[in-house]
């Protein structure tokens, strides 16, 4: 088992950092190339793992296709696969196996796909099996707060479904973000939808050529929001990250208002700036529109003294790992509490940060290191397995030593 040490010997920042594109526009995009036959000009693709797994996937004639613990790819390229007629077998890592599909298989065989369980029901390892596409239907039904995955996943096959589709939602709608972000993504090339009620409805449409530049990502910019705050001073300026919404995690812009963090867009970036506040020592956040921010601030809170109550994080539990139980677990090392309040119906996260004398496990999941390596700026922490952060941000330890963290 590999391990960082993380400190920082000034507390003080003044860094210029390029973090990678964004994985979420990235994945989307290169969907919607595939179906179009790589007629797509698409610029700044993310580093991550994740996106160059896809990338070799997709260009993959291989029957069986493993995602290992990818799980936007297990979602997208069902649909893909659905959509191209092909047949194929869709596994990945252990992990991957026990994390949910069924509303989503649901939904493509309502429509009229074939696709079967290889293991335990509603979970992969799945088959698909190449039908008559004249009989595709155009309308499904779908669970809307399971994870927006899915919903994005028959998003981007409706353009090329030979009656588009008419998706109706069946209960309320979890990370609306990121289906915004789809839809935007699609309108960019030429996709018209209709939104209305509980259901989105996309006609069959060829596609423009119109090229498209992938955005900074939002997700991976939490972190220098987090290392900005705990940092004695800071200047970080953020190249390629941009004001335009196209991400629902940019509201990290806006929260952090509060923490003394400060955000100047110009047209190469966002220039971080810490100043100093009186920031509020309880604090409500709902995680339902961005469920990734969750860990971020939990490291924020435990460092800061914050008692927050945390409620929209159901998802967390089917991500990489349960990211509650991680949460929990680690936390509890720290002297932080992270409790669930029957009462309530949310998390309750508080008490007096005390450094860990163990190293952090990651539980192979990214954000667990990401999120308490801002840390480092305390006191000395040691994160387990920290090659985990080639999932999205290859980069990260890289960019920490760029911005005076010393890294054993």
């Amino acid at each position: 088992m590999s391990v960082v040490k993380i400190s920082h010997p000034t507390k003080k920042i003044n860094a210029r950092i390029r973090i990678p594109g964004s994985k979420s526009e990235s994945n989307r995009a290169l969907i919607l190339n595939a179906l179009t036959g790589n007629r797509l000009q698409i610029e700044g693709l993310s580093t991550a793992r994740d996106t160059q797994r896809l990338i070799q996937l997709l260009n993959s004639d291989a029957e069986t296709i493993d995602v290992l613990d990818a799980g936007t790819s297990m979602r997208f390229l069902t649909a893909y696969y659905c959509a191209a007629n092909q047949h194929k077998i869709i596994t990945g890592t252990a992990r991957m196996q026990q994390r949910p599909i069924a509303p989503l298989v649901t939904a493509l065989q309502e429509l009229g796909f074939d696709i079967r369980y290889l293991g335990q029901e509603g979970f992969p390892p799945l088959e698909i099996v190449p039908v008559n596409m004249d009989n595709i239907a155009h309308e499904a039904f779908i669970e809307g707060n399971v994870s927006s995955q899915f919903i994005t996943a028959l998003l981007l096959i409706a353009p090329f479904l030979p009656k588009g589709i008419n998706l109706k939602f069946t209960t309320g709608l979890t990370s609306k973000p990121y289906i915004e972000m789809t839809l935007k993504m699609l309108t960019h090339f030429g996709v018209e939808h209709h939104w209305a009620h509980h259901a989105i409805s996309i006609q069959n449409t060829k596609l423009n050529d119109r090229a498209y530049e992938v955005s900074a990502d939002w997700s991976s910019a939490s972190y220098w929001y987090s290392i900005a705050f705990l940092a004695d001073e800071a200047e970080i300026f953020l190249e390629g990250l941009h004001n335009d919404w196209s991400q629902g995690d940019q509201v990290m812009a806006d929260w952090m208002k509060r923490f003394g963090v400060t955000t100047e867009f110009n047209t190469e970036g966002a220039l971080l700036r810490k100043i100093k506040v009186d920031y509020p020592k309880i604090i409500k956040i709902n995680f339902k529109d961005n469920p990734d921010l969750a860990q971020t601030f939990a490291g924020i809170f435990a460092a800061s003294g914050v008692y927050g109550t945390f409620s929209g994080i159901e998802s967390l539990k089917i991500k990489e790992t349960d990211r509650v139980a991680a949460l929990k677990s680690e936390l509890n090392k720290m002297n932080i509490h992270f409790e669930y309040s029957d009462m309530y119906e949310f998390y309750q996260l508080k008490g007096e940060l005390h450094l860990p004398t163990s190293p952090i496990q990651t539980y192979h999941d990214h954000r667990m290191a990401m999120s308490f390596a801002p840390l480092g700026l305390l006191g000395p922490i040691e994160i387990e397995n920290p090659e985990v952060v080639n999932k999205s941000y290859p980069g990260f330890w890289e960019d920490l030593v760029k911005a005076g963290f010393k890294i054993q």
